[in-house]
C-alpha cells in the first residue's frame, strides 16, 4: 500500500472570536467563507479518502500572518498533521517571528504572492529586506512554498541561486501554460528552473485540469515533467477545500492523471517526496 501524503489542503476555524478573520490584502477568499474547513473535517475527510498524513498550508487570504489556527490545529493531530504558515517577510523582526512559530510547531513557510484575491506581484520575492527572512529558514532548515505565476519564475530561480540550502515549492507547479501541447514551449520557464536542485513543485488539481483542455495531455506532459526535474522533487497537493468536490474525488483525479507514471514515480509523488521536504511527516 501506497503512504498517501497531501502536502496543499487548507483549514478554517468554526470558531470567528477565537480565530477572527483578517485576510491578506483585505479581501477574504471565496472558497474560505463558502466550503470551510475544521481540522477535525479534514482528518474525517483523509480518513475516508486514504490519506495517512498531510502539510497544512495556512490561508492567508482569511488570516493574513496569523498562523494560530493552522498551527493549533495541527498540534492536536500532530501525529498525521504539520503546519506550513504564513508571515510578513519584509517586517524587521522577521527572523524572530519566524523563530516564535517553529517553536509552536510551524514545519514551513509558504509565501503568497497573488492568486486568488488579487494579482500576482512578485516584487516582495526580491526585496533585499526579506532575506533575512530566508537566511532564517536556511538557519533553521525550513522548506518555503511561493504561491506565484510565470511572472515571478525570475525570481524564483534568484533565490533558488542565492539561498541553495533551502527548499523551494512551487504552489499548482507555477501555474503555467499548458494548452499549446508538446512540446509545451509556453511553459518553457517552468522547465528552465530544472536546473535548481532545491526547486520542489506542487502538483494539484489546476494542472490536473489544465492537461485536460486544447493540445495538452497528461501522457505528454507529466512524463516531460518527471524527465526534467524527477519524480523526488514532485509531490501531490490537494488544495482541499479550495478545488471543489471531496477529497477522495481529489485525490482519485490525480491517480487518474498520474497513472502513465511508473510505480516508483507515484509512490515518490503521493508521499516520499512529501516526507523529504517536511521530515516530521516520516
Amino acid at each position: 500500500m501506497m503512504n498517501i501524503i497531501d502536502i496543499h489542503p487548507h483549514i478554517i476555524s468554526d470558531d470567528e472570536k477565537r480565530y477572527p478573520p483578517a485576510p491578506l490584502f483585505g479581501k477574504r477568499s471565496d472558497w474560505s467563507q463558502e466550503r470551510p474547513n475544521t481540522v477535525e473535517t479534514l482528518i474525517k475527510a483523509m480518513d475516508e479518502a486514504g490519506v495517512a498524513k498531510a502539510a497544512v498550508v495556512h490561508s492567508s487570504t482569511t488570516y493574513g500572518f496569523d498562523n494560530s489556527y493552522v498551527v493549533d490545529g495541527c498540534n492536536q493531530y500532530a501525529d498525521r498533521l504539520v503546519a506550513v504558515g504564513s508571515v510578513d517577510m519584509l517586517a524587521d523582526d522577521v527572523p524572530a517571528v519566524i523563530k516564535t512559530w517553529t517553536g509552536k510547531g510551524l514545519a514551513g513557510l509558504r509565501i503568497f504572492t497573488g492568486g486568488s484575491t488579487k494579482d500576482f506581484d512578485p516584487s516582495e520575492l526580491d526585496n533585499p529586506k526579506s532575506f533575512k527572512a530566508w537566511e532564517t529558514l536556511a538557519e533553521l532548515k525550513l522548506p518555503m512554498c511561493i504561491q506565484t505565476g510565470p511572472v515571478g519564475l525570475p525570481q524564483v530561480r534568484m533565490l533558488a541561486e542565492k539561498f541553495s540550502s533551502v527548499n523551494i515549492i512551487l504552489d499548482h507547479l507555477g501555474r503555467p501554460d499548458v494548452l499549446d501541447g508538446p512540446p509545451y514551449a509556453n511553459a518553457a520557464s517552468l522547465f528552465a528552473l530544472a536546473d535548481l536542485p532545491n526547486i520542489y513543485l506542487k502538483l494539484t488539481p489546476r494542472i490536473f485540469g489544465d492537461v485536460t483542455k486544447e493540445r495538452a495531455s497528461a501522457e505528454t506532459f507529466f512524463p516531460g515533467v518527471v524527465e526534467a526535474f524527477g519524480a523526488q522533487r514532485l509531490a501531490w497537493g490537494s488544495n482541499f477545500p479550495t478545488s471543489p468536490g471531496t477529497l477522495s474525488e481529489i485525490l482519485a483525479t490525480a491517480e487518474k492523471r498520474l497513472a502513465c507514471l511508473g510505480e516508483e514515480d507515484r509512490a515518490w509523488i503521493f508521499g516520499k517526496t512529501a516526507q523529504r521536504l517536511y521530515p516530521a511527516l516520516n
